[in-house]
């Protein structure tokens, strides 16, 4: 069975690297049908009550969406956010990495949109977010 990845793991950080050297998070895996990140919660992650911030939370699940689904399309660094919704569903661990596990629902030429689950590390079974979200790929030249 051949492989539809068009960016392993290692390509994916060097592309990031060079193209969005501000992402938020670690590429821990980048699979056929899902990518994986991990953000080491630090207080800079967090709000008020000890609990990681919303702001942190979402940028970590585009971040996961956006390499999932240029794992699938390959570098293209154009391809942005249309639509973000975002529910919140359990406090985070303040004291475990946040893991982000991103999956595409549909891809389209121009319109891919995937669903993101957050969960504190080591607790699979509890989300702490849910994501579902859209990006625009700009069309190939």
């Amino acid at each position: 069975m051949s492989s539809s990845l068009k960016m392993n793991r290692k390509e994916m950080i060097a592309f990031l690297e060079q193209e969005f050297p501000q992402y938020l998070g670690e590429v821990s895996q980048v699979e056929e049908d899902y990518s994986l990140l991990r953000l080491p919660v630090d207080t800079s992650h967090l709000r008020p009550g000890g609990t990681v911030s919303g702001p942190t939370m979402m940028a970590l699940a585009d971040v996961a969406l956006y390499v999932a689904l240029l794992s699938k399309i390959g570098p293209v660094a154009l391809a942005v956010t249309t639509d973000f919704t975002c529910h919140f569903l359990n406090k985070p661990k303040s004291d475990k990495a946040l893991m982000a596990k991103a999956r595409l629902l549909k891809q389209g030429k121009r319109l891919i949109i995937g669903e993101v689950e957050l969960y504190s590390e080591g607790d699979t079974e509890t989300l702490v977010a849910h994501v579902v979200a859209s990006y625009s790929v700009p069309p190939a030249k």
